[in-house]
This record gives C-alpha cells, structure tokens and sequence, in this order.
C-alpha cells in the first residue's frame, strides 16, 4: 500500500496540473469564501422611510431605524412612487410607509396603518432587513407610547410595557461566517476530490496500467492506497481551514472535535470510493464527470442546510437520504455548533461508515474485475 501512495504521489509531483488541482485549487477555494464571509453578515443595508404623518411618532421611528445598524436610511420622503421606484431599481432593499394620521390613529388606540414592504427576491438580504425594520419600528412606537403620549396624558402614573426576550441560540450575532462558511468548505471540497479521484482512476483505464497500478497487490489494497492519497490531502487542506476559522476567527467546537474530523475523513473516503465506483463501472470520464456534477453538487442543496426539507417532495427527501453530505451536515451541527453528547452524534457518523464501506467493496470488485480483464488480455495477446 505504501508502495502505491508513493506511486501516486510522484505522479502528482511529475504533472503540474493534477498537482493544482490538490494545492492551489482549494486553497483558492479556502481564501475565496473565508473572505466573502469575513465580515459576518450584512450591515448597512439602504432601506427608505415614507414619512406622510410628519408628526413625533414618524421621528421616533426614524430615529430607532437610524441606530439599528443593520440598516441604512437612504431617504426620507413622502412620494411613495419616488421611493417604489427606487426599490424597483434596486437602490434600496425596504421601506417603512407611516401613513397621514397614524399618530392620532395609534393613541385613539386605533390601527396606526404603519406598513413595511421589502424585497425578498434575494432571501437573506430579505429576512436581516425585514427582521431589523419590523424589531426598529416597534421599539419606536413603544417609546413614543411610553415617553411621549402616556407620560404627557398620565404624568404622575409609572406605566410598563410588557417586554418580549428574543434569543437566538448558538449563533446569536446571526453571522454567515458561522452559518453558512463551515457548510460550503467541505462541500466544494468534496466535489473536487470526486473530480480528483475520478481522474486518477479513470488515467489508468484510459492508458491501460491497471495492471501496473495493482502490481501483485490485492485490488482492494491499490484501491485503498490510491483513494487515500486524495483524502488525506483534502482532509488536511479541511483542517488548516478550521485552524483558521476557530483559532483565528474565534469560532469554538462546542461538542467533540475529533468526531467531526473523524466524520470529515468518512465524507471525503465516502465521496472517494462514490467516484471510483462510477468511473470503474462506466469507464468512461465524461459520463463519471457528469454524475460528479448532479450526485456532488447538487449536496449542499439537498442536505436540509440552505434549504429546508420540511414538507419537502418524496423525491427531495429520497435524495436527501442518498447522499453522504446529508448524515455529516447533521453531525457537525450537533459537535461544532449545538454542542450535543457525542453519542447523539453516532447515528450520523455510522450512516457515513455504511457509505465507505458498501462503495468500497463494489468500488474493489469491479477493479478486480478489470484487473482480471487486462492479465487476461495480456495472456491471449
């Protein structure tokens, strides 16, 4: 087996492409996204206020709306057409409508008419700046009810409001960094180690040394040697990007940290003897290649991260179900972010053995098979 890692190593080391592949390419990959989400999330988003009351409370909303820094008054107007348009053109991303009279309206107890309208075509664009606009109106109207009206109409009465705690658990700065980055790494990563791992096979059916390739060693053991080059060097490429994101960035392991590097290394093994099984069995790269793109990449989609599988479609959870991304998705939210008991943990990390196990047998038979297909060819020859 050793003999075999060396082999392929020297291969990466003498064809400058393949060897991009397992450096360059995900450290670009690594340096893209850890600085697309290095800021955390979203700020200063510009939204509008259409101010036709012109009355106190139209100011105290105006001014919680200024301190909430999720958001940016663009302008002030009165013209909801003026400020429509500039939705329509994408300058801002909401607007809060205050309507002639929704003072006198709100203390005759009386529905104050206030309405928020935002776009909600980008969806998390949509919901920061929806959730900041609503919580900022809100807190303006009960102070205007507290400290302006009651306390002019009823001086000498101390009047509380009732007060609503919010907190959102496990990632309560709402940061994308935290949220999605830790789920799009491994993700892309795995699709290029498929990519990776189907070239590397597929040169030595195309070339015909797989008898070379197995070279009195079991089929099962080249196959091994050769599938492990390719995941180890994913998964240290997985683990000096979590080095920066929780030692740099500051993003703790709430639960166990050597389950999720164990369950990292099912993945990538997982996803490596997933493209051996396909290319050995269609022996074709194109075909391989294009599995890769709609079984691999389709992952992160269909794992119940970005998109909910709640009342999903049978075929949407059926997929769900078939892919190896699904099970680690859930185990690494219950180690690194809820900080759940290891054991809880153990289903998913099993369902991800099951996957190596079962594509590593068919994966070793079927290059049984096509060793047997080349000595037999050689001996007729």
């Amino acid at each position: 087996m050793l003999a075999c890692m060396l082999r392929e190593l020297r291969y990466l080391l003498t064809h400058k492409w393949d060897l991009c592949l397992v450096t360059l390419a995900p450290l670009f990959i690594i340096v893209l996204f850890s600085s697309m989400f290095y800021s955390g999330k979203a700020e200063h988003l510009p939204i509008a206020i259409i101010d036709q009351d012109q009355s106190e409370l139209s100011q105290n909303i105006e001014k919680y709306l200024s301190h909430n820094t999720t958001v940016s008054i663009y302008t002030v107007s009165e013209s909801q057409d003026e400020v429509e348009k500039l939705l329509n053109q994408t300058k801002i991303w909401g607007y809060v409508l205050i309507p002639n009279g929704a003072e006198q309206r709100l203390v005759q107890a009386k529905d104050a008419q206030i309405s928020i309208a935002f776009n909600q075509s980008y969806f998390s664009i949509g919901n920061s700046i929806s959730s900041a606009m609503m919580v900022s109106t809100l807190e303006g109207i009960a102070d205007f009810a507290k400290n302006s009206y009651f306390e002019n109409t009823i001086p000498y009465l101390d009047l509380s409001t009732a007060n609503v705690k919010i907190s959102p658990l496990y990632n309560p700065n709402l940061s994308y960094e935290f949220y999605l980055e830790p789920f799009m790494i491994p993700a892309i990563l795995h699709l290029l180690l498929c990519c990776c791992v189907a070239f590397a096979v597929g040169q030595e059916i195309k070339y015909g040394s797989v008898q070379n390739w197995v070279d009195g060693e079991s089929a099962s053991k080249a196959l091994l040697a050769k599938n492990l080059v390719y995941i180890l060097i994913f998964c240290f490429w997985t683990w000096a990007w979590m080095f920066w994101l929780i030692i740099t960035r500051g993003w703790f392991v709430a639960g166990s940290l050597w389950m999720i590097l164990l369950g990292q290394f099912f993945l990538y093994s997982a996803y490596a003897f997933i493209s051996s099984t396909v290319v050995l069995a269609t022996q074709n790269l194109s075909k391989t290649f294009g599995f890769i793109a709609v079984y691999g990449g389709s992952s992160l989609s269909f794992a119940g991260v970005t998109l909910p599988l709640n009342n999903a479609p049978i075929f949407t959870k059926f997929w769900a179900n078939i892919i190896p991304y699904t099970p680690y998705a859930k185990l690494q939210t219950e180690q690194w972010v809820v900080g759940s008991p290891a054991y809880i943990s153990l289903i998913p990390l099993g369902i991800l053995l099951m996957y190596c196990i079962f594509y590593y047998c068919v994966s070793s038979l079927l290059l049984k098979k096509r060793w047997m297909q080349s000595v037999q060819g050689d001996i007729h020859v």
